[in-house]
């Protein structure tokens, strides 16, 4: 499908019905005493933003911060009655370092990614947007990026996908661009062959520069952005209470925040009856057309969901685990990539269910796939591999990060207080490719470590 056909049937669709109001009045939030004595004692903290990316956020010509980031992160701040202030900057390379050099406490609308690891902790998502792969009308349909070879990829630099696509894909050259609608322009002025980007920031860099000559030619779902709010690492009860403020946010509320930013003003020119009229049956029709297209699409994306997804947790399933793994050994034999597995098994969880009964043992293990969802990396792929136990993937981890990782959730787990049986250790097993190896290999020795740990006395980290 070409984009200009895909924006057109979008402003026809967000043309159709008046947009949602957003909920101003603040969520019931319980603080921590800790957390409110935080609140009390600061008036207000600085905020670090990209400067440039429409439609998700902009510093405008009268220094506000203006978009759909915006929006969201004043309506966190609100909820938990902070303060926001804005540093200004002029480029998001500026941002990056006045965060770094704690000229901010917090980045207000990005992707978690290893490198901002090192110094941001990061909220539960406050927004997600699929980020797909824009290339000119003639380029071929592009099924794996793995597939090209010698193509350039426009990116901006600093960012989630900068970083990842150098990993991932070494096989592509990158060409380094200053915004987001630099590195689509690239694309359609036949600079670079392909750009890998957020559908809403390119539809609206796209209609904004008029470059109907794109399309989307793929995505790459893992890739799929979660933008979150940054907190710097020196500011952790900032970050829980941000955290907090984030889960009180909506679907319908993100929606209406969206709908503000992109929705396409129509401006009318004539007054002529038969033209309304006309236009309203065309428009009646349209929207039948598009009401019935989502449909099957919801319904697909469903269907596909479902046959990836463990029905109670919510994670990924045995199948799409398996998935995983070939698709790493893959990787890990052409580029020589390390990656490491983490098998988790919860400790003597057979007495939950003959205790309490299997709906409390049904609440720990949705607990599990909680922690596991907030306190494993972007880069990660949790999953349940079967009954109590479960798996993460690491690509681009060796075994001393995959044990450091393995230590973390273990002393998350120990700490947690989980629903009726409130204390719950697990034990985890970890090990890391060698050449030659086939997914039952990796996946053996992760089950020997596991094993060892539960005989060493459980609750620990083993490794082989």
């Amino acid at each position: 499908m070409s984009l200009k056909t895909a924006l057109a049937l979008c402003a026809a669709c967000l043309s159709l019905s008046p947009l949602p109001g957003v909920a101003s009045e603040p969520a019931s939030i319980v603080f921590t005493a800790a957390e409110q004595a935080y609140l009390d004692r600061v008036q207000s903290v600085k905020m670090c933003v990209d400067p440039d990316w429409e439609p998700f956020e902009r510093i405008n010509e009268q220094g506000r911060h203006e978009g759909i980031g915006a929006d969201l992160v004043q309506l966190v701040a609100q909820r938990v009655g902070l303060r926001i202030e804005l540093l200004p900057v002029r480029t998001w390379d500026e941002s990056l370092a006045a965060a770094k050099a704690g000229r901010c406490q917090l980045m207000s609308f990005l992707n978690q990614s290893p490198e901002r690891d090192r110094w941001l902790n990061f909220t539960a998502p406050v927004f997600t947007d699929p980020n797909i792969i824009v290339t000119r009308e003639e380029h071929a349909f592009v099924g794996d990026l793995l597939g090209l070879s010698g193509e350039s990829v426009a990116l901006p630099r600093g960012t989630m996908v900068e970083e990842r696509i150098r990993k991932d894909f070494p096989n592509l050259r990158v060409i380094l661009t200053g915004s987001e609608p630099e590195a689509v322009s690239l694309v359609s002025e036949r600079r670079a062959d392909l750009t890998v980007r957020s559908l809403i920031v390119a539809a609206y860099a796209i209609r904004k520069e008029g470059l109907f000559n794109l399309k989307i030619a793929g995505q790459i779902p893992a890739y799929t952005n979660q933008l979150r709010i940054g907190v710097v690492k020196d500011e952790p009860l900032l970050r829980d209470i941000l955290d907090k403020g984030v889960r009180t946010v909506t679907p319908q509320e993100r929606e209406a925040i969206a709908n503000r930013h992109v929705a396409i003003k129509v401006e009318q020119h004539t007054d002529y009856s038969l033209l309304w009229k006309s236009l309203a049956v065309a428009a009646f029709v349209l929207a039948v057309v598009i009401y019935s297209n989502r449909k099957l699409s919801a319904l697909n994306r469903e269907l596909e969901r479902l046959s990836v997804t463990d029905k109670l947790t919510g994670l990924f399933n045995r199948m799409k685990l398996d998935e995983v793994l070939e698709s790493e050994i893959q990787r890990s034999q052409r580029f020589g990539q390390p990656f490491s597995l983490i098998l988790l098994d919860l400790d003597h969880f057979k007495l939950v269910n003959d205790c309490h009964g299997h709906q409390a043992g049904d609440q720990v293990l949705l607990e599990v796939a909680r922690l596991l969802q907030r306190h494993t990396r972007e880069t990660d792929l949790a999953g349940r591999w079967g009954g109590e136990e479960f798996m993460v993937v690491c690509p681009h981890t060796d075994e001393a990060g995959a044990r450091v990782l393995a230590e973390d959730l273990r002393r998350v787990f120990e700490l947690n207080e989980f629903p009726v049986v409130r204390q719950k250790t697990a034990s985890f097993g970890v090990a890391t490719y060698r050449p030659d190896d086939q997914a039952k290999d990796i996946v053996a020795r992760a089950d020997a470590a596991l094993y060892r740990a539960k005989d060493l006395g459980r609750n620990r980290v083993e490794w082989q």
